[in-house]
């Protein structure tokens, strides 16, 4: 559950997703804001940690899933469908959790209607939390262009992939093509931010949204990208990979 929200957020404050998680599942269990349901503290909390993981997968795939087939969209659009596709599927993913903690105290199922609102409410908030506590305070175009987009064409528009090294160059992969910049490895990793991925290789850096399916054959695990390529898993890449649940 933690992984999942720290992908979701910005890079840089993922160190402040495993205390934030805690603390407002903490902090929903004393205010009890759904009035209890006659449950105990400690059943409470765990109905308040499990609604936050569920809240925060479903927000990553919806972005991920928004940022995919949308990337190009306005920033308050995309916003504006990720609450409602999180809307849609957090609302019975919430009276599923009420009705399986509460109903053995009050023998009664929670209202859809009231929980459609408590979804929206959470989407809201989430879209709130990575856009404003957790985001970047840069202004909004800035923070959408990654400061490698410096080194590539001008008017450079074209979705980003992967990058891969070749001899001292790095080869930025995008949908269109390849572009082939002089920079280290690190440095060009480092550049791509706010666009998240992970390294698969000590060649290879591929982001989230490019990813299709994992491919598993003769004990190696290698990705599938939006394009085509298959992009080798390491053994040193691969416990991050699995933390972040991708492979």
């Amino acid at each position: 559950m933690i992984a999942t929200l720290r992908s979701y957020l910005s890079a840089d404050k993922r160190g402040l997703v495993g205390p934030a998680f805690l603390f407002l599942s903490l902090l929903a269990s004393i205010s009890d804001p759904f009035g209890g349901y006659g449950m105990t503290f400690l059943r409470r909390f765990l109905f308040w940690v499990l609604v936050l993981g569920v809240a925060g997968g479903i927000a990553f795939l919806s972005h991920r899933m928004v940022e995919r087939h949308l990337s190009g969209a306005p920033l308050l659009g995309k916003d504006l469908l990720i609450v409602l596709l999180v809307t849609l599927s957090f609302t019975p993913s919430l009276w599923v959790l009420i009705f399986l903690f509460a109903a053995p105290s009050t023998g009664t199922a929670p209202d859809m209607w009231s929980m459609a609102r408590y979804g929206t409410i959470f989407a809201s908030g989430l879209i709130v939390l990575r856009r404003g506590v957790f985001g970047q305070s840069v202004p909004e175009e800035e923070s959408l262009q990654p400061r490698i987009y410096k080194r590539l064409p001008e008017g450079f528009s074209e979705q980003i992939l992967r990058l891969t090294v070749r001899d001292h160059s790095v080869d930025v992969v995008t949908d269109k093509g390849v572009h082939t910049i002089r920079s280290r490895f690190g440095d060009a990793i480092d550049e791509m931010v706010p666009i998240s991925g992970h390294c698969t290789h000590r060649s290879h850096w591929v982001t989230d949204t490019a990813i299709e399916s994992v491919e598993r054959s003769g004990g190696k695990i290698h990705l599938r990208l939006s394009n085509g390529d298959l992009i080798p898993v390491s053994r040193k890449y691969r416990p991050a990979l699995e933390e972040a649940g991708i492979v």
